[in-house]
């Protein structure tokens, strides 16, 4: 009795656990743009370069700009400081 009383919490447990959400922000894009509502469903399009372009892809619709949180520039690579010899 406690065995299976064991197995169904254990089982119960395993059960509950959600499957992990994959990351919706495409680092190569400053803006994204949230559509959301029963219509168009729900989903994240990083595919913008400013905050205007995405505001006009938006206009109309469910949707919101966001500034991307996770965007890189190739850019920002820190420059290293030159290295002095020691002789």
């Amino acid at each position: 009795m406690i065995k299976s009383a064991l197995v169904m919490s254990a089982l119960a447990a395993l059960l509950s656990f959600a499957p992990a959400q994959a990351q919706t922000y495409d680092p190569s894009h400053p803006v994204c743009l949230h559509v959301f509502g029963e219509l168009e469903g729900e989903r994240m399009d990083c595919v913008f370069s400013s905050l205007a372009q995405c505001g006009a892809a938006a206009s109309g619709r469910p949707a919101t700009c966001l500034i991307n949180p996770y965007f890189t520039r190739a850019s920002e690579v820190r420059p290293t400081k030159p290295r002095r010899i020691v002789r």
